[in-house]
């Protein structure tokens, strides 16, 4: 038995670089959402921006980590 040492570097690297994307996607989200809180709570100089532009950028992060999830169950699944 052989183990494909290329093929299995391979899938450890593009796994370790879809797991910081995805992290890095949902905590953007959270730091939208939290800078979307903060500005509606009337600290607008900490948020640093428009609340609607927060809750909206957080809301596409955390679509689009729903997306890549979907997309991998249809990629064990399938």
């Amino acid at each position: 038995m052989d183990i494909d040492w290329a093929a299995l570097g391979s899938v450890f690297g593009v796994s370790l670089a879809v797991t910081v994307a995805l992290v890095g996607l949902f905590t953007l989200g959270i730091v939208g959402l939290s800078k979307h809180e903060a500005a509606a709570s009337g600290a607008a100089s900490a948020a640093g921006g428009n609340a609607a532009a927060a809750r909206a950028g957080a809301y596409a992060c955390f679509a689009l980590c729903a997306a890549a999830v979907a997309y991998g169950i249809y990629l064990i699944v399938a």
